[in-house]
């Protein structure tokens, strides 16, 4: 080969080389462009919608983003409605929604024709924690109260924010058992969300709720209309639920972690999951988020989106017996 094409190749390379070296510094430096929809799968009141506008408040308030953050709740289905809408939204990288077990047992209970793997995992953030509430003025001081009568009554309802085979049925199916009952025996009524679960708790529909901790603190304490039997923690949690027995103390040997995180579009661009893990890590990190998460009762558990979606592969693997045993499992 001759000198002059040896040159002319030189220069025919630096042109390209250029443009890759551009093509990577724009991939690095992506940022939102408008608002980010950041959707709660279920109505307003439930841990999805605790988390997202926790999260949406806490990145304003330290001012970790240019866009905002718009909470968005889409319920129905137990979070398939939501699912849907974002499964139809391929590639856009302004679209997240809260992420927990139900998008899990969902799936598997054959509620839904979307399962985590047709979405992108952006990060775990924290872990949750079940807890058992009824109404203030219930004849149930304890959970040996509640489960004597639901013993000698099981036509008696709990309800929970989440669809049947889903996570509050679960947990609260896991806690009957431990109680020496079948775990399919518990009338497990589901509502579209916390907060209905706890409107027909104080209509006086349903016996007791099953729910999240954090998304209770809130609702418990002095002149509250509702009192909380146990938490599923293995040991007390801290700030407005401290003084909430957890189920071993009252000899359940049983506890069930609510663990919640986010999850993106299909498709979502490499370069996004990236700017979006970046900034959830740095908000666990603030003294906002720190607050929030004692005041809930949450505790941080942070994955990154590979991590993450090792750990939903694991998850729907331990999930398929406990359906199985339900009598809950998609064939």
């Amino acid at each position: 080969m001759t000198t002059l094409s040896l040159k002319r190749i030189a220069v025919l390379a630096l042109p390209m080389a250029a443009l890759a070296m551009t093509t990577a510094a724009q991939a690095q430096e992506w940022t939102p462009s408008k608002s980010i929809e950041f959707i709660a799968p279920a109505n307003p009141g439930g841990g999805w919608d605790t988390l997202v506008r926790t999260m949406s408040r806490v990145i304003q308030q330290e001012s970790l983003a240019d866009e905002s953050f718009a909470a968005i709740n889409v319920p129905g289905g137990g979070g398939a409605v939501a699912w849907a809408q974002v499964a139809r939204d391929s590639g856009n990288p302004h679209k997240l929604f809260a992420t927990s077990p139900p998008m899990i047992l969902v799936p598997l209970a054959g509620a839904s024709r979307y399962d985590h793997t047709d979405f992108t995992p952006i990060a775990r953030i924290n872990t949750d924690y079940s807890i058992i509430l009824v109404a203030a003025d219930s004849e149930y001081q304890t959970l040996d109260d509640l489960f004597e009568a639901l013993k000698a009554n099981p036509g008696l309802s709990v309800g929970g924010g989440s669809a049947p085979g889903s996570m509050d049925h679960i947990s609260m199916a896991g806690l009957a058992s431990a109680a020496g009952m079948e775990a399919s025996a518990v009338n497990y009524i589901p509502f579209s969300g916390g907060g209905d679960a706890m409107t027909n708790l104080m209509g006086g529909h349903i016996e007791a709720v099953i729910g999240g901790a954090g998304e209770a603190v809130g609702q418990l304490g002095e002149g509250s209309q509702l009192r909380a039997l146990g938490v599923s923690s293995e040991e007390r949690l801290g700030g407005g639920l401290a003084d909430v027995p957890t189920y071993q103390e009252q000899g359940y040997d049983y506890t069930f972690d609510i663990w919640r995180g986010v999850m993106g579009a299909p498709e979502m661009p490499e370069e996004a999951v990236e700017y979006y893990e970046t900034l959830f890590a740095d908000m666990l990190e603030t003294d906002a988020w720190r607050e929030a998460s004692d005041q809930l009762g949450w505790i941080d558990a942070y994955q990154n989106s590979e991590e993450f979606g090792a750990f939903l592969d694991e998850q729907q693997e331990q999930f398929s017996s406990v359906l199985t045993d339900l009598g809950l499992l998609r064939q």
